[in-house]
């Protein structure tokens, strides 16, 4: 695997090493060991999640505070997303800023998305399937999020917002400056 930090720090891409052949291909998702290694230092995940999803679903921005705070390993298993990550750590020097990378189905390429981090994703293909893995329970009294259209973000979605299937709590969260971090 190929570890690449973001400009967000502790935020990183990783691109798996994968093997084909006639058969198809195989590839290594997760090892404990190398990832530690790879991010520099020991996260144990505790919880997998999947969704479904289909073209225009955004879900997010999306983040746990205090002790339930969760960092993420996602990846998609079928069709293509624009994955995004943003800074909530306020003594950060990235604090506000996001990045925003397109995983799917075909480069297999996953992000790591630290505690202190929110995470939203749109789905860019016909249907996607979306898998992540959680250091830490969801506890409902820990949720936040922020409006995917803060204007503060200014978020390149990369698909135009008449085609956005928001649900409705999500329609309705904060801007990151009236967010409870």
């Amino acid at each position: 695997m190929i570890f690449k930090e973001t400009k967000l720090e502790g935020c990183f891409v990783i691109e798996p090493q994968v093997f084909t052949d006639e058969r198809g291909y195989f590839m290594e998702t997760f090892n404990s060991e190398r990832f530690n290694d790879g991010i520099g230092k020991t996260v144990s995940f505790v919880q997998d999640n999947q969704s479904f999803s289909q073209k225009g679903v955004l879900r997010g921005l999306h983040y746990q505070i205090g002790e339930f705070a969760q960092a993420k390993l996602v990846r998609v298993l079928k069709g293509s997303v624009l994955d995004v990550a943003v800074d909530l750590r306020k003594n950060s020097p990235t604090f506000g800023e996001y990045i925003a990378d397109e995983l799917s189905s075909e480069n297999k390429k996953q992000l790591f998305i630290p505690r202190g981090f929110g995470h939203g994703f749109i789905v860019l293909s016909d249907t996607a399937e979306f898998f992540y893995k959680c250091d830490n329970y969801y506890n409902k009294e820990s949720e936040g999020g922020i409006i995917f259209s803060d204007p503060t973000l200014n978020i390149d979605w990369k698909l135009p917002q008449e085609e956005f299937i928001v649900s409705e709590k999500d329609g309705i969260l904060p801007t990151i400056e009236e967010a409870r971090l």
